[in-house]
């Protein structure tokens, strides 16, 4: 047996020796005085401790100072009523605090047992209890908590393990904490009982057996019964106290100076507010200003410093946060930040920075929003969020626009002037500066204020330039539109469906079509402009079909049909004649058979001469529209729409090609053309 065993066994020996043999007043005085120094390093333990866990011997110590404590609570009893002498200790305590008034120290004595009982040991008893209960009503969802990290694989097994021996342990710690306190409360109540022995026992012998006065005995066995239960109580009390400190240890990451000084003392603010009641206070009540001027004044010190305290900090916390971020660019891991690239940015010179800055009366960042909401509507396409940001490389007043880092589209503004756009003829009384409306390229020019109102008088559309670049950015937004939806943003959509259509996803996917081969559809119809916000059409539609065919181009046929009340609105308003160049018998009859089938799939084989033919065709008759300022829309049939639109895709990307299929019935058509070969 190692020696601190044999020395712990001993102690335990000797503490329960104790209760039958009798002590010498010299050695009780010692153990008195130990039990004081045990009971004080305990709390001073239990106030430094991080987390429970760290002091895991407690209830087990707990027991044993209990023990102790009523080992020397019958020692000495057995002094006072047999020698009315329980030791320089005991006697200097009774002495102390009873100042010749026996009955003064009985209160004293009295209130103290009070406050252990029923606030100290009540509280830590209950504390103990919830606690206990709470840990292992919370061990299931921490295990969980546990596997599941374990399987993301954010932890190995070694920690996982170590994990879950934490948790038994606290569960086990708070179980013996909750039996312990109630030991602490046995031992309040015994000290009561101990005290009654011996004031009464005492009185009676002293007069009976040792002959003492009235007034003699009552005094004697008073000041060495208030000695003796103070020697006892005060113990008692630090270790309820400790008992209390670590079974509320919860939420904290220092011990306890930490956390006050970090949570308490951060408030200077309210400490001024503190000092200066307590001024007001002393002016105008009878305590006087003497008595509350420097407590205020150490209050106003006291909170001026920790405002310079925390104002270091700060920057100490600034200063390491940069040298924290200069060490991340030179790891070398800090090259695969560089590798993310952001959907779409929308980067501008220095001298349009008020038109982002809200300080200065900006509001691109509202009308970014609007534009996210206004394509969620018309496309039912969740916008990226759009990186905003500064490039001195670019002119004062140019902007930019990139899809996945490549720039699609630049435009320059005057903050202080207007875009005059003229209705169709020209009025030389407006005078500005000529440029190109970036949107759709119409020719412009740039107004000052004064003749705004000017031109509005004479036809001329006028915006701002806010609006013109949220113009710009929404029309090319829409254009690109494909681009922004991969699978991760069609695998959003489609949970967002299921919320409310679980059967048609489950139905859909994974067992018909694949995340990938429904977005395809989805990035087929926003390139001709086609709205996937009817989700649940679409996905009707590709459940019915997918397992006849995987081809996109099929799939997005048979959707074009499925929504053609929605093409439909989208070309006409209402009781409008949808005016359309047509496709003529002999182009349909040469597309027709230039479509060639493989095991890929379908595709046109068209040759040059052809292609070119139908391009010139098709080009003349879009231009005659154009110049009388209608929309030119190609009418065709549903077996070779698709293979016409991929002729034309790269050149005339913006004229909708749609089918007899894609429109209602009650829809009226009239041909402005036909184009043949």
């Amino acid at each position: 047996m190692k020696a601190k065993d044999l020395t712990v066994l001993l102690g335990i020996i000797g503490i329960v020796l104790m209760m039958v043999l009798p002590i010498p007043t010299w050695l009780l005085d010692i153990l008195l005085i130990i039990n004081i120094s045990l009971a004080l390093m305990v709390l001073l333990i239990a106030m430094n401790t991080k987390e429970a866990l760290q002091f895991s011997i407690f209830p087990a110590l707990l027991l044993i100072t209990t023990l102790f404590r009523l080992a020397l609570n019958i020692s000495t009893t057995k002094l006072i009523l047999g020698q009315a002498n329980a030791g320089h200790v005991v006697a200097t305590f009774g002495g102390w605090v009873a100042q010749g008034e026996p009955a003064v120290g009985f209160i004293v004595f009295l209130i103290l047992v009070v406050v252990q009982f029923i606030v100290i040991t009540k509280g830590s008893e209950r504390v103990a209890e919830v606690a206990a209960r709470f840990t292992l009503d919370a061990m299931p969802g921490k295990q969980m908590s546990i596997d599941a990290d374990l399987n993301a694989g954010l932890i190995n097994e070694q920690q996982a393990r170590e994990r879950r021996a934490k948790i038994e342990k606290e569960a086990d710690f708070y179980g013996a904490m909750d039996g312990a306190s109630k030991f602490v409360k046995g031992d309040a109540i015994a000290s009561i009982i101990i005290l009654l022995i011996n004031l009464i026992g005492g009185f009676i012998i002293g007069i009976a057996i040792h002959g003492m006065q009235f007034g003699e005995a009552l005094g004697t066995y008073s000041i060495l019964t208030i000695g003796d239960g103070l020697v006892s109580q005060i113990p008692a009390l630090l270790i309820s106290t400790a008992a209390g400190l670590i079974v509320t240890r919860a939420a904290s990451d220092g011990n306890l100076a930490d956390d006050l000084s970090g949570q308490v003392f951060t408030y200077p603010k309210l400490i001024y507010i503190v000092a200066g009641t307590i001024t007001v206070l002393g002016l105008f009540t009878p305590i006087g200003i003497m008595a509350t001027l420097p407590f205020a004044a150490l209050l106003l010190f006291a909170a001026r410093r920790m405002q310079k305290t925390l104002a270091k900090r700060q920057i100490e916390e600034e200063q390491q946060e940069e040298e924290q971020q200069i060490e991340e660019v030179r790891s070398p891991e800090s090259v695969i930040s560089l590798l993310q690239v952001d959907p779409i940015e929308f980067e501008f010179g220095y001298g349009l920075i008020p038109l982002a800055d809200t300080q200065q009366g900006g509001d691109l960042l509202d009308r970014i929003i609007m534009i996210r909401r206004q394509c969620a509507l018309e496309l039912g396409l969740v916008v990226p969020v759009i990186r905003i940001r500064d490039n001195i490389q670019l002119k004062p007043n140019e902007y930019v626009i990139k899809i996945k880092g490549n720039t699609v589209a630049r435009g320059e503004l005057l903050l202080n002037h207007y875009l005059a756009m003229s209705p169709g003829y020209e009025d030389n009384s407006i005078n500005g500066i000529e440029t190109t409306e970036p949107a759709f390229g119409l020719p412009a020019l740039w107004i000052d204020e004064a003749t705004k109102e000017r031109a509005e008088l004479a036809g001329y559309t006028v915006v701002d330039p806010p609006s013109v670049v949220a113009t710009h950015l929404t029309e090319i937004i829409k254009k690109h539109a494909h681009e922004l939806i991969g699978r991760q943003e069609t695998k959003a959509l489609v949970e967002n469906v299921k919320e409310t259509y679980p059967a048609l996803v489950d139905d859909l996917i994974p067992s018909v079509l694949t995340i990938g081969e429904v977005q395809k559809v989805l990035a087929k119809l926003l390139r001709e402009k086609i709205s996937i916000r009817d989700l649940v059409t679409i996905f009707e539609t590709l459940a019915d079909y997918g397992t006849y065919s995987k081809d996109p181009d099929v799939l997005t046929e048979y959707v074009r049909q499925a929504l053609s009340r929605q093409i439909t609105q989208q070309y006409t308003s209402q009781g409008e004649t949808l005016r359309v160049i047509t496709v003529g018998p002999s182009l349909e009859k040469k597309i027709a058979e230039s479509v060639h089938t493989s095991d890929q799939g379908s595709y046109l084989a068209l040759d040059p001469s052809a292609t070119q033919q139908i391009f010139q065709k098709l080009t003349e008759q879009v231009q005659r529209l154009l110049q009388s300022g209608q929309q030119p829309i190609i009418l065709t049939s549903p077996t070779i729409r698709m293979y016409l639109r991929q002729v034309i895709e790269r050149t005339m990307q913006d004229v909708p090609v749609i089918s007899y299929s894609e429109l209602e019935p009650n829809v009226e058509i009239q041909s402005v053309g036909v184009v043949n070969l």
